[in-house]
């Protein structure tokens, strides 16, 4: 390949054969124009491109690599040359683009949860594609990273996030020219409800196991009396009570707006908070009463279910079950927009169209069975009563 370009640039013709070295040993070979070599008094062979009386330009790659032929042509057209460090590094690499985009605002304005999902996600994009020139990189490439996690669609929105945001920075800051990632779709969701629900029956169960004063119930009560996500019920603490009133800013929306939640402190959950144990800045502790982050949070709550013999529900089924029981008790969407930091009414209309179907439903239940005449739905024993009477 380095050959095939060195007899483009020399104008001399190039051979697939392999010629003889025992008659080629002693001839001069072409040097690409305005090439030079000197030896500095180290003995180290340095290359350098001058063009008439202009300065000379120092190639720092090694000679007879594709990073040589680079520097050579920028030389010829007059860029700046890569520093050894750039080299080093693999300038116009991913991983390259990739560090440099991890200096930015634009990476740092995002919650930590997500650069740290979007840092796991590269780790294993880099072990493959570390050297990869990002300007090889096409919207068939973005794709076929996508279609490689299609068991897991989760995990594919997450790819491409990660790099919608690496490549759209980049062309902002004109490393690029070209949005491999630009009409790439997300995979479809699976059907379905998502995390289901828990019921007042898993409820029930897990206090059996947990009672007052283990730090597997204040993670419950907390969880489920704010109905909070994990990423703040692992942050919430006695700094954010004010005269029984738990103020907070919502983990999810702190990139592009502040969502701020009120929550009063029940009575319940005020006794589970007294009995605790709590750590100092956070309600929710471990072992030694430090606190946790969501995603060890989530691991233990899911070990503490499956002991209490609740092995299909997480720490997100007690946030639905706190949304449909303020649904049922009449919580209206904007209300339970400003309880659960929901910016649309799209989640909270879930919840109360389903709580609404549900009174409905008993009210005429109830109303039916109520009111014995016509209305009234007979039994089979009745019926055959009243035919005998007949």
């Amino acid at each position: 390949m380095f050959r095939e370009q060195h007899a483009r640039i020399t104008g001399s013709r190039y051979f697939r054969r392999k010629p003889n070295r025992a008659l080629t040993a002693d001839m001069p070979r072409p040097r690409w124009p305005y090439l030079h070599r000197q030896v500095t008094r180290h003995g180290k062979l340095v290359w350098y491109v001058r063009k008439s009386h202009t300065a000379r330009t120092r190639i720092n790659a090694e000679y007879g690599t594709p990073e040589f032929l680079n520097e050579y042509q920028k030389a010829l057209s007059g860029q700046p040359p890569s520093t050894p460090k750039q080299l080093r590094a693999g300038a116009g690499s991913l991983e390259w683009l990739w560090n440099r985009y991890r200096e930015t605002t634009a990476w740092t304005a995002l919650s930590p949860a997500t650069r740290r999902q979007r840092e796991n996600i590269m780790l294993h994009v880099l072990e493959t594609s570390r050297l990869v020139p990002v300007s090889t990189i096409y919207r068939k490439d973005i794709v076929a990273g996508r279609d490689r996690r299609s068991a897991t669609p989760a995990q594919a929105r997450n790819f491409l996030d990660a790099m919608r945001g690496l490549f759209r920075w980049a062309v902002d800051a004109e490393l690029v020219v070209y949005d491999p990632t630009v009409g790439v779709r997300n995979p479809s969701k699976r059907q379905g409800e998502g995390f289901p629900a828990w019921t007042e029956t898993d409820v029930e169960e897990y206090r059996a196991r947990w009672p007052l004063g283990t730090k597997e119930r204040v993670w419950l009560d907390v969880l489920l009396f704010v109905g909070v996500r994990r990423g703040d019920a692992v942050t919430l603490g006695r700094q954010h009570d004010r005269n029984g009133v738990l103020t907070f800013v919502t983990e999810k929306g702190r990139s592009k707006r502040r969502i701020e939640v009120s929550r009063r402190i029940e009575p319940e959950l005020a006794a589970t908070l007294a009995k605790g144990p709590c750590g100092d800045l956070s309600f929710i502790c471990g072992d030694r009463g430090h606190p946790l982050t969501k995603e060890s949070f989530g691991n233990d709550f899911k070990a503490a279910c499956v002991a209490a013999g609740i092995t299909t529900k997480s720490a997100h089924g007690l946030r639905k079950l706190s949304a449909t029981i303020w649904a049922e008790r009449g919580a209206s969407e904007h209300e339970l927009m400003a309880m659960f930091g929901w910016l649309t009414p799209d989640m909270a209309a879930l919840y109360t169209r389903g709580a609404q179907r549900r009174r409905l439903s008993l009210n005429v239940h109830d109303r039916l069975l109520g009111t014995p005449g016509e209305h009234s739905i007979p039994s089979p024993d009745q019926k055959v009563r009243a035919e005998g009477q007949k």
